[in-house]
């Protein structure tokens, strides 16, 4: 918690709005944690950090959707919700011939056994599925309520709303713990403008329906500095979410422009044409 105070201490001195959803270290309840933090678990854990954002005027998934005011590419004056969401993951971007009891062995037969296993508890809920499942019932009246007025909408969630957006070749089994079906296809249902994510360490742009899907992780101190030996700083690698470029119509939306170190897609990952796992 005296991490995310100083991120959110450091956060608001240079931005006007913070806006902050939980990923999974957040969540993390260690055994290393101070005295005073040692009983969060799950929910709890969630909500000491909702309560630590409210300390700084940052806005999170507890708060109302806030509209975003802006200027196109025609000068035209437009709008937007922000619309900052939490689902967590319940293990179903797997292979249809994976069932959910043996998935995890799955992931083990690549030396694949993630740390959430051991410190994201999902307390007072069962399973971290059953967790996932309540989040997103909860997201979905928001953002269905939110479509309703007929406002373009940002979704911002840290896990991405699509399988197909999972593209991770070193541990392609870690798609376990990256989201959930459920929410394939949010972006169309509730109107989404831009929906952004986070989690992967593998920043593109993809169009999907012609909705634009940011990935906009900065990822570990490792790959701050392979940024920082290309030459870039933290300005080149944000991503401008509005205006954004154009939306292109359906069927002609361009390739997935893959971002390894710039933050103008002209360093390209190389990793080959991805695939669904």
């Amino acid at each position: 918690m005296g991490q995310l105070n100083e991120v959110f201490d450091i956060a608001t001195r240079y931005f006007k709005q913070v806006y902050w959803v939980p990923g999974n270290h957040e969540l993390y309840s260690s055994s290393r944690a101070e005295e005073s933090e040692m009983h969060l678990r799950g929910e709890s854990k969630y909500m000491a950090c909702i309560l630590a954002a409210k300390k700084w005027g940052v806005l999170t998934p507890e708060d109302e959707f806030t509209t975003w005011d802006y200027v196109d590419a025609h000068g035209e004056q437009q709008c937007a919700l922000i619309c900052p969401i939490f689902t967590l993951y319940d293990y179903s971007f797997r292979p249809a011939d994976v069932s959910r009891e043996k998935c995890l062995e799955w992931a083990l037969e690549k030396g694949i056994n993630a740390t959430d296993e051991h410190l994201l508890h999902p307390d007072p809920y069962a399973s971290r599925d059953e967790w996932c499942h309540h989040l997103v019932q909860q997201s979905a009246v928001k953002l269905e309520a939110a479509a309703a007025t007929g406002i373009p909408l940002v979704i911002i969630n840290h896990w991405p709303l699509r399988e197909d957006l999972v593209y991770i070749p070193l541990v392609p089994r870690f798609s376990l713990w990256c989201g959930t079906k459920l929410t394939e296809d949010w972006h169309v249902r509730y109107n989404a403008k831009v929906v952004v994510s986070g989690h992967l360490h593998v920043r593109r742009t993809d169009w999907k329906d012609s909705v634009r899907f940011e990935e906009v992780s900065l990822g570990y101190p490792k790959q701050w500095q392979e940024a920082k030996n290309a030459g870039n700083d933290v300005n080149t690698m944000m991503r401008e979410i509005l205006p954004g470029p154009e939306t292109p119509e359906v069927g002609k939306e361009p390739p997935t422009d893959w971002r390894r170190w710039t933050g103008d897609g002209s360093e390209k990952f190389g990793f080959g044409k991805p695939s669904n796992h």
